[in-house]
C-alpha cells in the first residue's frame, strides 16, 4: 500500500523517521566543501551493529529458555524485542523522500519508537526532550539537579507497582520544595517552586537502578502586590542539609508504605510485604537485575562477572550527598542564569539512552562485554554476560506501558496558574487570551513537536531538508508499507547499485527531440 503525501504525513515526518546518534558516526569527516553547508547525512544500518546481532542471533532461544522455565515474556516486552529487530530496517516500511530539482531520492526507514532499550531511539527521545526543556519549559534562571537513589527492596517496589513510584516520586518533591521555600525566607503559601523529574531507570552496568533526576528551580517565586512574579535565588545545601533532607525522604516513605501495607518493619529492620510481588513473570528478572546477578542459566542467581582494571579509590573530598539507610541524595550540578547550553547538556545526559553501543564488545569466548561509563570505586571498569542473561538485562529495563517517565510539579505542572506565567512557551492554565484571538488553535498549532530534521540539525549540525547534490528542496512523497511494494523498490535500488545508502539520483537527461511540423501557406 503507498499513501500519498498530505499535510499531516509532513508534519509528522520527525516522529516516523529514525533519529540516531550511530547514524551519524564519523560524519564529521566528509564536510562539504562548502564551510557553510552542514554534514552529509548518512543512512543508519542497525543490523551491522554489534546489539543488533546480539539481540537477533539469540532473542528466539531466550523466548524459549524463559518459557521452559514458567517464566514467559510479558506482552510489552516481547513487543519491545520484536520491534526492535525492525527499527531502521528498509524491509519493515519506509519513506520516499525527493528533491523537486535534481529528483534525487532516498529511502527513510521507519522507527520502533521505543522506551527501553533501542539506542537509536532513545537518541532521538534525548535530543527532543533536551530542546523542549530548555526552550519551553524553563525560564531563564539558575537550574539545580538532584538526584535521589533508593535501597534495593525499593527499586524492586517500584519496578512492580509504578503507582506506589508516583506517590513516592510527590512525597519528594514536598520536601525539597519546602526546604527551597523556607531558605528564600518564605512560607508555602507565599512562595513556590517547579521541578521536571526524569525517572531513569538504569545503572552504568545495565542494572536496573529506578532513581529520580530531579532539575529544580535554584529559587522559589514570589508574587509582588502589583501581580508581578519575582525570583529569588537560594544558595547551594551544605552536606549536612542533604543528610537531614534524605531523612525526612526515608522517614516520611517508609511512614506511608507502612500505612499501605506495602512494607513491615520492627526495631531493627524492614521487608517488603505482599506475596503479589512474586507473582510477576518479570520478578524474578527484575530482581537478579537490582542486585548484580545472573538471572538465566545454570549460573543464574550468582554475581555478575566483573573486571577490575584500576586500585581502589576512596569517595572524593567535599562529595555533596547524604546517604541514610540507603537512601542517598545528592545536589552537586547546576547551572546559571547565562548557563543555557550547560543546562540542555545536563537534559540530554539524563535522559540519555540505556544502552551505549560504543561501550559494548564480545570477547573471543563469545560473553558480552560492556565497559562501565565511570569505574566504581572499588576498581571495577568492565562487566560480562552471558548472552541469554544479556538479554535479560535489557528485559528488565523495559518500562510497563502507560508509566510516564517524565513529570512535572509546581509552577510547571499542567494545572499550575503560574506555569504560562513563567515558562517561555506561555503555555498552560491561566494564558491570556489575546482580544483578537476567536478561533480555537489547531491541534498542531497546539503542541509543534521538533520535527527530526530539526534534531539532526540542531544536535549533530545535520541538515536532511536541503538536497546534497544541488542543495534544493527535499519532500516526502510517500510512505511505503506494502511488503510487494517494498521488495520491488528495493530490488530497482539494487540493480542501480544504490541499496547500500538507499539513495539514488537518475541520470540528466536531455530536453525531447522537437517534431518539426511544415508550415502551412
Amino acid at each position: 500500500m503507498t499513501r500519498a503525501t498530505s499535510q499531516g504525513r509532513q508534519a509528522s515526518f520527525g516522529r516516523v523517521c529514525r533519529d540516531s546518534r550511530e547514524r551519524v558516526k564519523g560524519v564529521g569527516d566528509e564536510v562539504c566543501a562548502s564551510q557553510q553547508n552542514a554534514r552529509r547525512y548518512q543512512r543508519h544500518r542497525p543490523e551491522q551493529t554489534l546489539l543488533y546481532r546480539i539481540v537477533e542471533d539469540n532473542y528466539p532461544a531466550f523466548v524459549a529458555q524463559m518459557a521452559r522455565e514458567g517464566r514467559a515474556l510479558p506482552y510489552y516486552v516481547q513487543r519491545e524485542f520484536d520491534e526492535y529487530l525492525g527499527c531502521g530496517r528498509l524491509e519493515h516500511g519506509f519513506l520516499r523522500v525527493r528533491c523537486d530539482d535534481c529528483r534525487a531520492e532516498r529511502l527513510v526507514a521507519f522507527s520502533c519508537k521505543r522506551r527501553g532499550f533501542c539506542p537509536s531511539c532513545g537518541a532521538r527521545r534525548m535530543a527532543e526532550a533536551a530542546a523542549l526543556l530548555v526552550d519551553e519549559v524553563f525560564p531563564e534562571q539558575p537550574v539545580r539537579q538532584w538526584v535521589l537513589s533508593f535501597p534495593y527492596p525499593l527499586r524492586f517496589l517500584f519496578a512492580n507497582k509504578p503507582e506506589v513510584m508516583s506517590h513516592v516520586l510527590g512525597i519528594v518533591y514536598r520536601v525539597i520544595a519546602t526546604h527551597l521555600i523556607r531558605q528564600a525566607g518564605f512560607t508555602r503559601h507565599s512562595a513556590r517552586t517547579g521541578a521536571v523529574t526524569l525517572i531513569q531507570r538504569f545503572g552504568s552496568a545495565l542494572n536496573l537502578n529506578l532513581h529520580f533526576h530531579m532539575l529544580f528551580l535554584d529559587g522559589v517565586y514570589v508574587e509582588r502586590a502589583d501581580g508581578r512574579l519575582r525570583f529569588r535565588w537560594v544558595k547551594a545545601p551544605l552536606s549536612a542539609e542533604l543528610t537531614h533532607l534524605a531523612d525526612t525522604i526515608a522517614h516520611r516513605v517508609g511512614r506511608t508504605l507502612e500505612r499501605q501495607g506495602l512494607v513491615e518493619r520492627d526495631a531493627e529492620n524492614s521487608w517488603l510485604a505482599g506475596e503479589d510481588l512474586d507473582q510477576d513473570p518479570m520478578s524474578n528478572v527484575v530482581g537478579h537485575s537490582i542486585t548484580y546477578r545472573i538471572a538465566v542459566g545454570p549460573n543464574a542467581g550468582r554475581k555478575v562477572m566483573t573486571l577490575q582494571t584500576l586500585p581502589a579509590a576512596d569517595p572524593p573530598l567535599g562529595e555533596q550527598a547524604g546517604q541514610v539507610n540507603g537512601f542517598s541524595l545528592h545536589a552537586g550540578v547546576a547551572a546559571r542564569v547565562d548557563q543555557r547550553d550547560k543546562l540542555e547538556r545536563l537534559c540530554r545526559y539524563i535522559s540519555r539512552p540505556a544502552v551505549s553501543e560504543k561501550r559494548l564488545s564480545l570477547t573471543s569466548s563469545g560473553l558480552v562485554r560492556y565497559q562501565l561509563k565511570t569505574p566504581y570505586r572499588d576498581g571495577t571498569t568492565h562487566v560480562f554476560f552471558e548472552p541469554h542473561d544479556f538479554l535479560a538485562r535489557l528485559a528488565a529495563l523495559v518500562p510497563r506501558p502507560r508509566v510516564n517517565l517524565t513529570r512535572f510539579h509546581g509552577v510547571f505542572a499542567p494545572n499550575s496558574n503560574w506555569r504560562a506565567r513563567v515558562t517561555p512557551a506561555k503555555r498552560g492554565k491561566g494564558r491570556p487570551r489575546p482580544a483578537t484571538e476567536s478561533v480555537d488553535p489547531t491541534p498542531a498549532e497546539k503542541h509543534a513537536a521538533m520535527t527530526w530534521a530539526k534534531r539532526l540539525k540542531r544536535v549533530f549540525d545535520i541538515d536532511v531538508q536541503t538536497c546534497e547534490a544541488c542543495r534544493g528542496a527535499v519532500k516526502i512523497v510517500a510512505a511505503i508499507e506494502d511488503p510487494v511494494a517494498i521488495r520491488k523498490i528495493l530490488d530497482h535500488l539494487e540493480d542501480q547499485g544504490a541499496m547500500p545508502e538507499a539513495y539514488h539520483r537518475p541520470a540528466v537527461r536531455a530536453p525531447p527531440k522537437q517534431k518539426m511540423v511544415p508550415a502551412l501557406h
